[in-house]
């Protein structure tokens, strides 16, 4: 929980830095680099993480991850340029995606099948109060002591943390004597930067879906994240097991997660333009209504984790998903005429059911995995996050500028039209309401979870699962 909490609340809360930063450091419209290379590096690092730890053991890989993450937060204040930050924030985002993959698995290997929705209903409520907090700490700070002191605010608390991780988590179990995949790896890692940087670039005016570079970027990282499969089909001891894929239960985990995260991804693009473009309320005011969806969040994932251990996955998972979609249908009849209070609960009703979704599915997919593959599974599903999140808000721009220009230019008005923009983001909400109902389908269809058979151990208790004799 500390370790989520401080991911987190890093990512939200250098958000609210930005013009801070960019105006001190005269970085112009190169300030976003400084979120982009942290969101690249810890969604192209998670499933090789999860490998390691698998590889190396979770105990080891979580305490590096929060020294190496404490170390980039130090020296992430003490940059002295735009460029030298953004080098500082690969090294903070390396710690984040250690701490990300390996989360997960650690409440894997410490609760029980029957326990693990209940914790991951726990860490629901962690990840929504970081991300909640972020904004209001962040605010603070910056004006209380300048904008080092965001992640200066990270050294304390992540030697505390570590000093706990250090004395009370267990020796984790371990796949000796594998050789790890390079290959794999390194295709992996080029693959998913390329595609998700031409994913970021797409949506830019600068830049444009047709514009040679983005086509460039997404043409490469697709083909490279299709060797990536290739190999891994036929090297000995892949970084991935695809036949992880062949267990229903956690594919359709996976799938459900990735729909409904697209969604978020989308949702969260959005809304802030709604609220201070065509509702011109301040960022203040539009902050604090943005609360409602991660206190509703708070509040209702541990009762997901609570109910996942006495009702079905599939029954509460895509209940929960249709309440997130029913919230996101309501979304698309937005209007300029709206106040705050119709805003706050249609996201508390998205909230609400994705707050029943997502800790049941998340223990699902874990109680789906071997034990020895539970470090990958774990990633897995941080990864499947991050993605959702990045396809999402390209997904949300793409739908949103293309309906407005093109009913602008039929209508022989301004794009930038409140009419236009209203119809754009209208069919936004229409796409993420279609995606949720997907994710629902899937949900439904997982079958039973069945737990994977208890695998044979090395006399020191390491597992041998996933190993090559």
């Amino acid at each position: 929980m500390f370790g989520t909490f401080m991911s987190t609340l890093d990512s939200s809360i250098v958000n609210i830095a930005l013009p801070t930063i960019r105006r001190q450091l005269g970085a112009g419209d190169r300030v976003e680099w400084i979120v982009l290379c942290y969101l690249l590096t810890t969604t192209s690092t998670l499933l090789i993480m999860g490998k390691v730890s698998d590889w190396v053991g979770r105990r080891q890989l979580y305490i590096t991850g929060f020294c190496v993450f404490v170390l980039g937060s130090l020296l992430c204040g003490l940059a002295w340029n735009l460029w030298s930050l953004v080098g500082f924030r690969v090294l903070q985002g390396l710690g984040a995606s250690m701490i990300f993959a390996v989360g997960p698995a650690i409440i894997g290997d410490t609760f029980a099948p029957q326990e693990r929705g209940q914790a991951m209903g726990l860490m629901g409520s962690i990840v929504a109060a970081g991300s909640s907090a972020g904004p209001v700490i962040g605010g603070f700070l910056l004006g209380k002591f300048g904008w080092s002191s965001i992640f200066f605010v990270n050294v304390p608390i992540g030697l505390l943390a570590i000093w706990r991780a250090w004395t009370i988590l267990p020796d984790s179990p371990k796949a000796p004597g594998q050789r790890f995949d390079l290959v794999g790896a390194g295709l992996f890692l080029t693959g998913v930067i390329t595609l998700l940087t031409g994913l970021d670039f797409g949506p830019e005016p600068r830049y444009g879906w047709d514009n040679p570079l983005v086509i460039a970027l997404l043409s490469v990282g697709a083909v490279l994240l299709l060797l990536f499969l290739f190999w891994e089909m036929r090297v000995r001891e892949p970084m991935l097991q695809l036949s992880l894929f062949r267990i229903r239960s956690f594919t359709a985990a996976i799938l459900a997660a990735f729909c409904g995260f697209v969604a978020s991804g989308g949702n969260l693009f959005v809304i802030p333009f709604f609220l201070q473009q065509l509702l011109a309320l301040t960022p203040e005011r539009a902050g604090l209504i943005l609360l409602a969806g991660p206190l509703t969040l708070s509040l209702v994932a541990p009762l997901g984790g609570y109910l996942s251990s006495r009702v079905k996955t599939r029954w509460l998972s895509s209940i929960g998903l249709l309440i997130t979609a029913s919230g996101y249908f309501a979304f698309s009849f937005l209007d300029s005429s709206w106040d705050w209070h119709d805003v706050v609960w249609r996201s508390s009703l998205v909230s609400l059911g994705f707050g029943l979704f997502q800790s049941p599915n998340s223990s699902s997919a874990l109680n789906s995995a071997p034990l020895a593959q539970r470090g990958i599974a774990s990633s897995m599903i941080a990864f499947m996050r991050n993605l959702g999140f990045v396809v999402g808000i390209a997904m949300a721009a793409a739908v949103w500028y293309s309906s407005r220009n093109r009913w602008a230019l039929a209508h022989a008005i301004t794009p930038e039209s409140v009419e236009a923009q209203l119809l754009g983001m209208h069919y936004v909400y229409l796409v993420m309401t279609g995606l949720v109902l997907t994710g629902a389908f899937i949900s439904f269809i997982r079958g039973e979870v069945t737990p994977p058979a208890p695998q044979p151990v090395y006399p020191d208790g390491s597992s041998v699962a996933g190993t090559t004799p």
